[in-house]
Order: structure tokens, then sequence, then C-alpha cells
């Protein structure tokens, strides 16, 4: 028996607690996100304070002989993550030293909480009434020794089969397919689903180079991986599915923030690529004959020929479908069923001819969160992805409505399960992603680390004065503020509780934020600068967005979510909000535009369109618009003296930063992608300005891998 089962399950060390029983961390009361893997093996290295853990031990403890994995990548996984939770360092250790050729050992002084004392000892009978206190005597029903043998027998029964049938399961052997790190994972919320294909002898999935997105073919026997060809135009080509045949898969190219997109079809044998005229999608697949294709338009699901020739509407569904995969036999059709006002997923299924639509494992996750769902070739079985506990893992159904049964349990984030053309091969993505926040040097021509503090922040924004920062957390996107050195840090938000972007007040006492519960629509909502106060700004149920304060704090600004985000079919404008009256009225002349943001000086509201393809301006004291910049535009952030604004082409192949003059509206290059000399990152998003009106990205470091396994039997 472990020390802390001994001593309790609480286990403190400097300003962090480790409830070993519930599975959480703490730092000064505040819990920390950290996955479930990982915190098994801070639990065994906290049970093992000042003893060196070797790496056998810990692959003993967290996966015994059940499942063969990549082993030391999955545990330098793990052990990155903690390092990230407590804020250590390799290099420099204040809790975890890594001992080469060894394995790790926990190094701070720990303390073990002490269970609270019950007293189980029976109750001191008063005046000599001890007999009033002793149990009555019972009369043992004669049936009842022959009752609890027979049970004893049974029970003893089921041991053994139990003990003998996992002796005979084989274990669940994973194996890594391709080694390049680049594939591409998911992002469901940006409707990103990302496919994978298979001919029988290749894969073809979408890998990230240099943070520009390509169609990328790899060998199933040894994992060699080469891009295909593709015309200029398809800037970020996603797969939808390949033929039955094998010879030609078809891609949408996700260009823009709007929902629906082209349709190409490309050969697997070498060719050139076509576009499917007069068609925009958001998913597509091939039907059985390999001449015609199904694809879904909105929540809507139409047949084409190939060539978009006599389209026919197929299907009207509750939400809009994605990931469209054919039983074997062409019986049915299973999707992935994405609620545009919440972007909960589910899996439904429907007839051939387009009836009786159904949802499966209807209540099973709350909210629902399975995707991405395919069928063996004999129709046998049925794996996808669903998310448990914040992790993401791949599960399989033995029949059309049995049991689901768990095939992964991390470290890494599995998705995207596909099912080889015979046999019980599956393959999935296994992804690691992290990030850092980094600042551009105009002296340098680079990118830099930020600092510690901000490491893990997604979106940064300062106080009008400079001294206070907020930032979002990558790990869970909860909502942190302090100084600007980092000092008297303080977690405003946590979980379920998602924040997506953020501004202060121009006194810097509140915060006002966007943000989400699993389930539910994006709201804005208010908090004190302490954490105190937290108000929902309106109370309506339809989604919120990018809200801004107007310079005297009286106002905030907002608007709706794009397509991309939800609401496809409501009508979109900017909003303005009065703090007093608790009331809220459209911005003339805002039709069709969303992002809002006021300049520091309370001159000008820049806005986005909603194909994000024109940046716009409103004068306050002329109340009119008009257009700044006719390109691809996202993430506008006022420098602090309002003359110019920054944004984002974040669908350019070099994502560029830029700077545009008020009003004048001269474009100035500031940074791109080629100035981020890390190795191991992908791509960035831009994540705000310092005071001193210099760009900071968050840079995503993701090492992501296709992997496979055979099905159990």
């Amino acid at each position: 028996m472990s020390t802390a089962a001994k001593l309790g399950s609480k286990v403190r060390f400097g300003l962090f607690e480790a409830d070993l029983k519930s599975g959480e961390l703490y730092r000064s009361g505040i819990r920390i996100r950290l996955q479930a893997q990982p915190f098994r093996v801070l639990t065994f290295l906290l049970e093992n304070a000042g003893e060196v853990v070797s790496r056998d031990q810990l692959q003993q403890y967290l996966w015994g002989n059940d499942t063969v994995v990549d082993f030391e990548h999955s545990l330098g996984t793990a052990i990155n993550k903690i390092r990230d939770a407590l804020g250590d360092s390799a290099e420099n250790p204040r809790f975890i030293e890594t001992l080469a050729k060894r394995g790790y050992r926990f190094i701070a002084p720990v303390s073990f909480v002490p269970p609270p004392i019950t007293d189980t000892s029976p109750p001191i009978a008063q005046d000599g009434a001890a007999h009033l206190l002793s149990p009555p005597v019972r009369r043992v029903p004669a049936w009842l020794p022959l009752a609890v043998g027979i049970a004893c027998v049974i029970v003893i029964a089921m041991t053994v089969f139990s003990s003998l049938r996992r002796h005979d399961e084989q274990p669940l052997q994973i194996s890594r397919v391709t080694s390049s790190g680049r594939v591409s994972p998911g992002d469901t919320f940006l409707e990103n689903l990302p496919g994978i294909a298979t001919d029988g002898t290749r894969l073809y999935f979408p890998e990230l180079e240099s943070g520009r997105m390509q169609l990328a073919q790899g060998l199933i026997a040894d994992g060699e991986t080469t891009n295909l060809t593709l015309p200029d135009e398809i800037i970020a080509p996603l797969l939808g599915d390949i033929s039955p045949d094998g010879s030609k898969l078809i891609i949408r190219n996700h260009i823009s923030a709007e929902a629906e997109q082209t349709l190409w079809v490309v050969p697997t044998l070498g060719g050139a690529a076509r576009q499917i005229p007069g068609l925009l999608a958001q998913d597509a697949t091939w039907m059985s004959d390999g001449t015609h294709i199904l694809y879904a338009t909105g929540n809507t699901l139409w047949t084409a020929g190939e060539n978009g020739e006599t389209p026919q509407q197929f299907a009207v569904l509750p939400g809009r479908p994605f990931w469209l995969r054919w039983m074997p036999g062409g019986s049915a059709l299973r999707l992935t069923l994405l609620d545009p006002a919440n972007h909960t997923t589910s899996l439904w299924e429907i007839g051939a001819d387009g009836r009786n639509a159904r949802q499966l494992l209807r209540g099973w996750t709350r909210p629902a969160n399975e995707c991405c769902g395919s069928w063996t070739s004999d129709g046998k079985y049925f794996v996808f992805e669903s998310q448990h506990n914040g992790e993401n893992n791949i599960w399989m159904q033995r029949s059309r409505d049995g049991k689901p049964i768990q095939l992964t349990n991390g470290p890494l984030d599995y998705q995207s399960p596909i099912t080889s053309r015979s046999g019980n091969r599956i393959f999935f993505i296994g992804a690691d992603t992290r990030s850092e926040l980094l600042e551009y040097s105009s002296a340098n021509k680079t990118f830099l680390p930020y600092g510690e503090a901000l490491m893990t922040a997604n979106r940064v924004v300062f106080s009008r004065d400079g001294k206070w920062m907020a930032w979002i957390s990558h790990e869970d996107n909860s909502l942190w503020r302090s100084r600007a050195n980092g000092t008297e840090r303080v977690q405003l938000t946590g979980r379920p509780m998602e924040v997506f972007m953020m501004q202060w007040s121009p006194d810097g006492r509140q915060i006002v934020f966007m943000a989400r519960e699993p389930g539910k629509e994006w709201q804005i909502y208010t908090i004190g600068a302490d954490g105190s106060n937290l108000h929902p700004m309106l109370a309506e149920n339809r989604n919120e967005a990018d809200p801004d304060w107007s310079p005297d704090g009286r106002q905030i600004v907002f608007g709706r979510v794009p397509a991309l985000m939800g609401e496809t079919a409501e009508s979109k404008a900017i909003y303005l909000f009065d703090i007093a009256a608790g009331k809220s009225t459209m911005l003339p002349g805002s039709q069709g535009l969303f992002s809002p943001r006021w300049s520091p000086d309370g001159r000008y509201i820049a806005a986005l369109s909603l194909d994000m393809t024109r940046l716009m301006l409103f004068d306050t004291s002329t109340g009119t618009w008009r257009s700044l910049t006719a390109q691809s535009v996202a993430d506008p952030v006022w420098s602090r003296d309002s003359k110019s604004l920054f944004f984002h082409t974040y669908v350019q192949k070099s994502q560029t930063i830029y700077r545009i003059t008020v009003p004048g509206g001269k474009v100035e290059h500031v940074a791109d992608l080629e100035d981020l000399h890390f190795a191991d990152a992908v791509d960035y998003q831009f994540a705000g300005l310092t005071p001193r009106d210099t760009p900071l990205v968050n840079a995503r470091m993701s090492t992501a891998n296709i992997y496979s396994t055979e099905l159990p039997k």
C-alpha cells in the first residue's frame, strides 16, 4: 500500500495540492487543468517522492501488460504537460528532475494530508443501561447458509472465468504509421474535421508544412510521406473521402470563414485536379457507384453527378452534417451532426432512401461529443471518436446498437478513425499539441519567447495604462489576469466555461469577455478585475461575440458569430449595449458585419465582413461606414494611439501580420510565418499587441501522426 493510501489522498508541495482520489490539481486553491494520464504519472512520482522512478516502472504502472503504445513519446508528452501545469522546466527543475538513462525523480518536499479522524467506537452506555445498547438476538433462517455458499461459488467461478478470459485476450498493440509529426489535427470549433482515407496500400490525409495545409499520402508499409500536387487555388485542402475503387479523392478548399466551400476531385494516381462546377459544400463523399457524390450544404444533404449535374435533395437534418460514411452494402449512412448553435457533435444514422434519421448513443455523453465514425469492411464493427473528461479517445461498437468499448486511453489526443479496406485494422490521428507565446522583434526580424509567465497564453490584452494584462490559457481556455510583469496572477474563470476573447474596461476595473459552456451558446460576460461580480450582459438565446468598451465605459459594442461558428441562418449585425439602460440597439449600416473593435480615442469602430475579405470603418462623428481594405483579414487590433490597426491574413500562404493606417488606409507589412524560426512550429495565431504595439503570436507546436491497431475480436 502506498504512503498516500495510508495517510490520505491529498498531497501538498509548494503552492500546489494534488487530490489523488479525485484526480484534481490545485495551485493556491485554484484548480489547474491536467489531463488524466499526466495526473497518473504525477501521482506515481509523488507517491515515490525523493526516489528515482524508472521508465519501466512508469510503463508498468500506466499501461501494465494490456496495451503496447509508442511509450517513450507518450511518457515524454505526459512529463511535459505536468511541467507546464507546475511551471517547471527540465533545465532548472523545481519539482521533477530528469536523470539520463535512469528515469525521473520528484525533488520537492511533499506532505501527505491525513484523512479526518472518525470515531467508530460504539457509544458508551450511561446509568448502567449497557444492555439496552446490545443488538437484539435474531434467529438465522435455515436457508441462509446454503444461499451464502451458493453465492460464494458463483463469485469464485466468475472471478476464475474473468481471470482466464483476461489471460487469453491479446494486448491492444498501437503502432505509429507516419513519423513526420505534421499531420493536421482537427478543430471542430472551426468546422475542420480532418478526413483520412486509404486505398489499401496508402493513406491520404491533411498535413501542415510551414503553416500551410497540404494534402499528403503515406505508405502504410513504412510511413514514407509525400505531398500531392494541387492547383494554387487550393489554399487549404480538407479531405472528404475516397471513391469506392480508390482512384479519386473529393476535397473542399477551406479558404475563408464561410461555411460552404468549393469541391474538387483529385486523382490518387496522378493527373490534374478539377473543380466541381456550381457546388459549394461543407463536406462530401462518394456514392457507391463511384460516379455520383453526396454532399452537405447547411442542414441539407444532396446528391449529384461528379461534375455537379442534376443535383437532387437527399435529406434535411436537424444540424450541419459532416464526415459522411456509408455502411458496407450501402443500406445506411452514418454521419456527424454539428449543432450550429452550441457546436456539440453527435452521431446519426439515416436510411439509403434518405429517411428515418435517428441519433445514435443519445444521452451517452452530456452534452453530446461523438464524432467521425467508420465501418469495418464487413460491417460488423463501427469505430468512432468521443471526448470524456476533456480527452479524445477511439471507441468501438460490435453491433449497430451495442455498448461502446474504449480502445485507446491517452496520453495523446486520438481522433478521426478510419478502417482498412479489408480485415479489422483501423487508422487514426494521435496528437500532442502545445503552444508558446512569442513577441515579434523588429530588430532581429524574428519572433522570440515572451516569457515564462505567459508561455501557454493564446490571447493577451493589456489595460489602458499598461500595468495589467489578461490572457486566455491554452490548456483549458480559462481567463487569467496579472500585473504586466506576471506577478499577482489570479484565475478569473474555470471549467466548464471556455473563454474566446476579452477586453479591459477603460478604468482597468472590469473585463468584458466572450465565453460559453459546453452545449450552450456564446455569451458576453463582465467580471471585476479581482474576480468578483461575474454577470452575463444579455439574457438571450443567441450567440453573442466580440465585445469591446466605448472609451467612456458606458457602452459595449458587440456582434454575432460568423457561419463558421454557428448561426448560419440568422442575420448578423453590430450592436451597441447601453450599460445603464440595459438595452442594445443595432449600429446603422452594420448588417453583414462582425468582429467590432472600438478605437481607444472613440472616433472609429472597425469591423469585418462575414466572409473576412473586407475591413470596414465606422466614423462615430459622421455615422458612416467605408471600406478600409479589401483582402483576407482576421483579428483586428487597434494601436494605442488609434492611428493604425493590426490584422492577420491567416488564409494567405505567408500568414502575414499587417498594419494599416487610419484613416488613410496605407498597408504596411509587419511580420509573417517565415519570421517564426522554430523547427517544430506549424502555424500561429495573432494573439494581440504589447504596450509598445509589437505583435504577439501564439505559435502552435503540434506533434501529430497517424497510428494503427487491430480491433479486438
